[in-house]
């Protein structure tokens, strides 16, 4: 898994940072989560292929979250994109896109999906042969889930120093790797365990915005490998966080501790501070293993 921030900040685009917006990528698979203003732009920026975007994932219908979209729909158009795009968000931001395309005679030249969601529950919305994707329902002023990506568990890995010491021929490798038994001429079984290792652990990343405090997705989020949840506020707004219904540095810290999860990434800042790296020094009074997010950056998960 590569995560890349396209942008990580609250409300407004600056001249010098941008709303939500992230790429993950698995296993080749791009997956765009939010789509705030600029993420085109972003998107070139940072050298990110767009035909391989084929899953759009929007937590809410605010428009420091979702506003990118009709302009990056339009612009796979210009570029002569062919291939479907799938758009996973709350119910009605078919009939935004759709109105906004209408309007402006402009439709796609590709196929598009839109997957509206209503539950209050986590749903699995997503799911191929390497991952899964499930909503996480959140607590917000409008109808808002966070998602939860989790990779499926690999084929094994190959001992080739062992195969080579039994006297394995390669064409059986594929076989090996796929967690058969192998024959030899003389007629002996060797177990696959022998000849191979356990696959690589699959990972999982959590992306939670926007929130107030809420204990209620900590059985969804426990052990993953990164939860990214907003703070917007310091402790010292924690007032002003509960009245807009977000959160603070310390509430998303005591999140990750109470889901043991091995790595927070904080984001969705107020611009009202003139330094994110005070969000880390709070949540490390909670919580030790904290990262930052910002415009531009990537993390190997």
């Amino acid at each position: 898994m590569k995560l890349t921030i396209l942008g990580c900040y609250a409300a407004t685009p600056r001249t010098f940072t941008n709303p939500t917006s992230q790429v993950l990528e698995i296993k080749n698979r791009l997956f765009l989560i939010d789509c705030g203003e600029g993420t085109q732009v972003e998107l070139r920026r940072n050298k990110i292929k767009f035909s391989k975007i084929e899953h759009i994932f929007i937590s809410h219908l605010h428009g420091d979250h979702l506003y990118g979209l009709i302009g990056l729909v339009s612009s796979f158009t210009l570029l002569n994109r062919t291939a479907d795009l799938h758009i996973y968000g709350p119910k009605g931001i078919k009939e935004i896109i759709l109105l906004q395309l209408r309007l402006a005679n402009s439709f796609t030249g590709y196929n598009l999906y839109f997957h509206e969601l209503t539950s209050a529950e986590s749903e699995l919305v997503y799911e191929d042969d390497k991952v899964t994707v499930h909503t996480i329902p959140l607590k917000h002023r409008v109808y808002t889930n966070g998602y939860l990506f989790r990779e499926k568990m690999g084929i094994r890995r190959l001992n080739a120093q062992a195969a080579e010491n039994y006297g394995v021929d390669k064409v059986y490798y594929r076989n090996i790797v796929l967690g058969k038994d192998i024959p030899l001429d003389d007629g002996r079984i060797i177990p696959n365990s022998e000849l191979t290792f356990e696959p690589v652990p699959p990972k999982s990343y959590a992306f939670c915005s926007d929130t107030i405090y809420n204990e209620e997705i900590i059985p969804i989020v426990k052990n993953v490998d990164v939860l990214y949840h907003e703070s917007t506020f310091l402790e010292s707004e924690a007032e002003l966080a509960h009245k807009t219904m977000h959160a603070t540095a310390i509430q998303a810290a005591t999140i990750a501790k109470l889901a043991d999860v091995k790595t927070l990434l904080l984001g969705h800042y107020s611009t009202r501070y003139d330094s994110i790296e005070k969000f880390r020094e709070e949540a490390n009074t909670v919580f030790e293993s904290v990262w930052l997010a910002d415009d531009g950056l990537s993390f190997d998960l």
